[in-house]
């Protein structure tokens, strides 16, 4: 490693820039806003419309720098009916299939 190179490295402001406190607020807040589902390319977009320039490879650094992940919710399942509604007979018996119209 240069000499100089080091020298540098040593005499380096440690302290984070404003600028970027500022931009790991954002990221943070929206964030928790999307209960953890939005990704960097969403965070990007809506810190742009809310005023802070972001790229999604900026957002993507950012989220990893705060240690977020996105992780998508899981789609609700219905459960199908173990009993047959007791309002509503079922006078097909499940046989939708018929030789001619107008038979059932």
């Amino acid at each position: 490693m240069h000499r100089s190179s080091y020298k540098y490295w040593v005499k380096r402001s440690t302290a984070p820039h404003p600028e970027r406190l500022k931009e790991m607020t954002v990221v943070k807040s929206i964030f928790n806003e999307s209960n953890g589902s939005a990704g960097a390319r969403t965070i990007a977009t809506i810190a742009t419309e809310r005023g802070t320039a972001l790229s999604r490879y900026r957002a993507r650094g950012l989220m990893k720098r705060c240690q977020l992940v996105s992780c998508q919710q899981p789609k609700h399942a219905y459960k199908k009916a173990k009993q047959e509604h007791l309002k509503i007979p079922n006078h097909l018996n499940r046989e939708f299939d018929v030789a001619t119209p107008d038979q059932v």
